[in-house]
């Protein structure tokens, strides 16, 4: 697994195109923030599929720590399948999505998914901090 964790201070994202046949739910169609949050671009990797819960639980750990140092509680999570060549099943990733979004909302983290199996309109904003972008192989 590779994710891409990015600190903004204001986000907006909106369905664009369909590009898998099947319909996955559980996603949030658009989102407008105009405050901090965390954007963890996640690409489940098809060896990851060995031992998908195992992947849930570092990456969860992984997002915890990000907003930690970060002090923010919003987390939107993106499916992004460019940063590896390898990729999972679209059920697998989903599977990893889901899982993920169930453990940080009941840690009390207010947590959307995109829109997954679909192109996205995005606009975000990020303030040149320290540790504003944190990027990890696992």
């Amino acid at each position: 697994m590779r994710i891409l964790l990015w600190k903004v201070n204001r986000l907006r994202y909106d369905k664009a195109k369909k590009t898998l046949e099947k319909d996955f739910t559980n996603f949030v169609d658009s989102v407008d923030l105009k405050e901090d949050a965390i954007i963890s671009f996640i690409n489940v990797e098809k060896e990851d599929e060995e031992n998908l819960d195992s992947k849930v639980t570092k990456l969860i750990k992984n997002i915890k720590w990000f907003c930690n140092k970060n002090k923010v509680k919003k987390i939107v999570l993106h499916s992004f399948a460019h940063l590896s060549e390898s990729k999972a099943s679209p059920e697998n990733a989903k599977y990893i999505l889901d899982r993920a979004e169930e453990r940080l909302k009941s840690a009390g983290y207010e947590v959307f998914q995109t829109p997954f199996g679909y192109l996205l309109d995005f606009e975000f904003f990020s303030r040149g901090e320290p540790l504003t972008r944190f990027f990890k192989e696992f």
